[in-house]
């Protein structure tokens, strides 16, 4: 498998600790979407990442289907996400706030970054539907008594949260900011120590 995309992108750093964890070999491409944008429209029209090609040469565009597809590589027992309800929805909740928070995330950042006079109201917007997530992420992970999201071993929930936090954190450090939502601060800061964290790691590039 080839994992294109950058690890300062969270759907890409996802992606990689995963695929890292379950020891499933992969070649990283690390290609941005406007450096390498010719190279990337080849593979997949849409220029986004991550984009994932297949040993088969069959191409997977977006992230929560490639976590599907790799997940379905191993037996259910080393999956990282519950298999039985009520918590494998509710992880799959969890997983949709964190990437929501860094869609929106991204859409404040180009907004910033790509308009000559940046819309106010598209960035009020993008503001309070980010520190909503947040304001529910905190809340839910208060109410968490086990050392990771959904029991003792860490899962997708975990990284999705960790790798949004960390990516919005340094692309909106004015704004990202974690000292009102103390759980999720300490919960990401213990995830962020683990080897695999590390490993698959990439401080945040602003696009050139």
């Amino acid at each position: 498998m080839i994992l294109i995309g950058q690890y300062d992108s969270s759907f890409v750093r996802r992606i990689g600790i995963a695929l890292t964890l379950y020891g499933l070999p992969f070649e990283h491409r690390p290609w941005s979407i406007f450096g390498d944008a010719d190279k990337i429209r080849a593979i997949n029209p849409l220029i986004r990442v991550p984009t994932m090609v297949l040993d088969d040469g069959d191409v997977i565009v977006d992230s929560p289907s490639m976590i599907d597809h790799i997940d379905n590589l191993v037996s259910p027992g080393l999956r990282l996400l519950p298999q039985d309800e009520p918590e494998r929805h509710r992880a799959i909740a969890v997983m949709a706030l964190a990437t929501g928070l860094a869609d929106k995330g991204a859409a404040l950042f180009y907004e910033q970054q790509l308009h000559d006079e940046p819309s106010e109201f598209w960035m009020e917007r993008c503001k309070r539907q980010m520190s909503g997530v947040l304001d529910i992420l905190e809340a839910k992970r208060r109410g968490v008594t086990s050392r990771y999201w959904f029991g003792d071993n860490f899962g997708h929930a975990d990284i999705a949260v960790t790798c949004a936090i960390r990516h919005m954190s340094e692309a909106h450090p004015g704004f990202i900011r974690l000292v009102n939502h103390p759980a999720l601060s300490a919960h990401c800061a213990s995830m962020e120590e683990l080897p695999v964290f590390q490993e698959i790691s990439q401080p945040f590039i602003a696009p050139a």
